[in-house]
């Protein structure tokens, strides 16, 4: 650990003493509900609909604020401290997920890793996933780790599974509950799995480029398209001069027309290659939050990857058929 993170983790957990010493309970739960604290929207969108009307969850992100960066505040280990529950994808999407756990005073806190079982344990430094060289442009290097396993909706499925029993160990009285609402979104989870495979299976490119991080690894596997990014696993890591240039080539040599791109990362690279390359934009969303404005809407996880979908098969130039099952 660097000096720097060090100093700033150090007067992170000065501060939530002083808050905690100062504060009560923090955010107020409805009487009998279980007090739930998601990082990200699938994991807020999945506790939703597992838990029902047995849980208050609450998103741990600001709307708008990309994940990556994100770096935990006093008053969210107070809001931890208050919870029951606390859900996170795993130390590769979240590192600063520790931090928070670390903070919590309180013994009640039952802690969801909802990708326990997906991602190794241990050591976030050590690769999980290879990539071939051939579609890695600057996506992170050729054995980064690609955290966002919620795109591979059959890892959506094991985690809400992992969610659903974290719930029943917290409140068994809800047992029936919770298996029932799980089960009735696991099945919409298979039947969007199942829009995807029908959608994508005729389409006449077999590529996209992401003007965004490398965030759809898992997607691309599942449905067995190319995929190659512009930024790496960090959006903060800034494509270099012969990466545009090579994203720019790929472009052309596949004859794509669309440059694809993500609502929380600045446009100006892909905005700047789409009309380098003569290519239209389109959004594609790893959903891992949403702006305000989505919120507002009541976006869902099934609603957003619907989304995906019909841009997908516009940008890969599907057959006009139907998506739907």
């Amino acid at each position: 650990m660097g000096r720097q993170t060090f100093c700033r983790l150090s007067v992170l957990f000065l501060l939530c003493f002083l808050v905690l010493s100062c504060q009560g309970k923090g955010t107020a739960t409805a009487p009998g509900r279980l007090a739930v604290v998601t990082t990200l929207f699938p994991l807020y969108d999945f506790a939703k609909n597992v838990a029902g009307e047995r849980a208050d969850v609450s998103l741990l992100l600001p709307p708008g604020i990309e994940p990556h960066g994100f770096e935990p505040r006093p008053a969210d280990i107070v809001r931890l401290n208050a919870a029951d529950l606390f859900i996170y994808t795993s130390p590769y999407m979240e590192p600063w997920a520790q931090v928070l756990i670390k903070g919590v005073q309180s013994g009640k806190l039952e802690v969801i890793q909802a990708g326990s079982g997906i991602l190794p344990e241990g050591n976030p430094s050590v690769p999980a996933h290879r990539h071939e060289r051939r579609d890695q442009v600057a996506s992170g290097g050729p054995e980064a780790v690609d955290p966002h396993i919620w795109l591979d909706f059959a890892n959506a499925v094991k985690m809400v599974e992992t969610i659903r029993d974290g719930f029943i160990r917290k409140d068994p009285a809800g047992r029936e509950i919770y298996e029932k609402n799980a089960a009735d979104y696991t099945e919409k989870l298979k039947a969007l799995d199942e829009q995807y495979r029908k959608g994508l299976q005729s389409c006449e490119k077999r590529i996209i480029v992401n003007g965004g991080h490398f965030a759809f690894a898992y997607m691309a596997k599942r449905y067995g398209f190319r995929y190659v990014s512009v930024y790496g696993i960090s959006p903060d890591a800034e494509p270099t001069a012969a990466n545009l240039a090579g994203i720019t080539k790929i472009l052309r040599e596949n004859g794509l027309r669309f440059l694809f791109h993500e609502e929380l990362i600045n446009p100006k690279v892909a905005q700047m290659l789409s009309k380098e390359a003569g290519v239209a934009l389109l959004k594609l969303q790893p959903a891992h939050n949403l702006s305000k404005e989505q919120l507002d809407r009541n976006e869902s996880f099934l609603s957003l990857m619907g989304e995906n979908l019909k841009n997908l098969r516009t940008g890969m130039q599907c057959q006009q058929a139907s998506s739907k099952p």
